[in-house]
């Protein structure tokens, strides 16, 4: 593990828990935000499926 990775993850873990902590301000209760969530991380999948189906030529 170099220098680098360990920076990354710093920085992820602090991504995390600002994202966190600006849930939690919103006082959003849990179910909604896994599902808001779930909804979002099925939006990228169909995308990242979408663009691996029809290639880098179009």
């Amino acid at each position: 593990m170099n220098e680098f990775s360990i920076v990354q993850i710093i920085s992820l873990v602090g991504f995390l828990i600002l994202a966190l902590s600006a849930l939690a301000s919103h006082r959003l209760d849990w179910g909604k935000a896994i599902r808001m969530g779930l909804v979002w991380a099925a939006i990228f999948v169909g995308i990242a499926l979408l663009f691996s189906i029809v290639g880098p030529g179009g």
